[in-house]
């Protein structure tokens, strides 16, 4: 797989090309700025994009406006997201369209070697992967925004064991990983995903976009609206 980094400082980048090396990924590409990884975007069309948010000119958001931008102009290009701080924000905004082929990790995962290689292969793949510290912020912000908010019957009225299945879920974890981490069954994982939908008012969905779509509204803290 065809993999370009863009972080601009260079021992971070020099060692994340070499992790992803050693595990037989394609690096084709090193990018400093938002430039140019624009620049190293177009002319290799990478299958994988690891970026960091803030990079040169601006340090602002500059890595998640070219993610935008890579997945408007290249369709089906894989991106994970490195961020320095949990910013809920960015990871809402970077999960707007859609969890496929997207991750959103913190910087310190990556010395976490085999958390981070799952997470780039469960993207690779075209999966999801959400920081856990990610989660647990929308996690804490929800039930302080909406528990006592009668009018809201969505992620608030979920039970705990019910959201800590989809936490996992908005981690990118599969129906088994999740059962194994909560050394649980496959099948009460699938009955608490089933209330999930329930509770957040999902119907049916042949192409069973509830998944992502619970997911969301669990992230960006709307609940059932």
């Amino acid at each position: 797989m065809r993999v370009i980094i863009a972080e601009d400082e260079v021992l971070l980048r020099e060692g994340i090309a070499r992790i992803l090396r050693d595990e037989d990924y394609q690096v084709v590409g090193l990018a400093g700025s938002r430039d140019e990884l624009l620049a190293q975007v177009a002319a290799h069309r990478p299958e994988l994009v690891v970026t960091d948010i803030r990079m040169p000119p601006g340090f602002t958001d500059e890595g998640l406006t070219a993610a935008r931008q890579i997945r408007r102009d290249q369709p089906g290009t894989r991106i994970v997201v490195l961020s320095q701080h949990v910013d809920t924000t960015g990871a809402v905004d970077l999960l707007a369209d859609g969890a496929d082929g997207l991750g959103y990790l913190l910087k310190r995962r990556v010395m976490h070697l085999d958390e981070f290689l799952d997470s780039v292969r469960r993207v690779a793949a075209g999966g999801s992967a959400i920081d856990p510290e990610v989660i647990a912020t929308m996690v804490r912000r929800e039930v302080r925004d909406r528990g006592g908010d009668d009018r809201d019957s969505g992620i608030a009225a979920l039970t705990p064991r019910r959201l800590e299945v989809l936490e996992l879920m908005a981690q990118g974890y599969s129906n088994t990983r999740i059962a194994r981490q909560l050394v649980v069954t496959e099948k009460a994982v699938a009955r608490s995903i089933a209330l999930i939908f329930q509770t957040l008012g999902l119907p049916p969905d042949p192409d069973d976009h509830r998944r992502v779509i619970a997911v969301i509204r669990y992230l960006n803290g709307r609940g059932s609206t």
